[in-house]
């Protein structure tokens, strides 16, 4: 086996190695998209499904008016689910609540909405 032959086994081999290299980084992005899901999930727990529905409109900067037309609520019922929502984040204002999930939350802003108002249909 001459110097040539053995310079492109090599190669071939360098190329298969990188080729499991990109499929591996390709399986581990989709298991970081997965595991981001799973977090966001997690922080929707602790609300209940009304408090999901406030949270995910105030996202979308909806005012409280704005979420009594589209939930059919109170004006005060929502104010009560708003407060309970900043109590359990710890939070002083809804827009310190919003850039709380924005800056953990940030790459699934879109999924958010969407995620939740699945419970709009009930």
């Amino acid at each position: 086996m001459d110097q040539t032959e053995k310079l492109l086994i090599g190669i071939e081999n360098i190329l298969s190695v990188a080729s499991d290299l990109v499929q591996e980084v390709d399986r581990l992005k989709r298991v970081e998209e997965k595991c981001q899901i799973l977090k966001e999930k997690l922080f929707l727990k602790q609300f209940t499904i009304s408090e999901q529905d406030d949270f995910a409109l105030a996202l979308e900067g909806h005012s409280v008016k704005e979420m009594q037309d589209i939930l059919f609520k109170e004006e005060n019922t929502i104010k009560t689910q708003r407060r309970s929502i900043l109590q359990k984040l710890n939070a002083s204002s809804m827009k310190e609540a919003i850039d709380f999930y924005k800056k953990n939350y940030s790459q699934f802003l879109e999924t958010l909405p969407i995620l939740i108002k699945k419970s709009f249909k009930r």
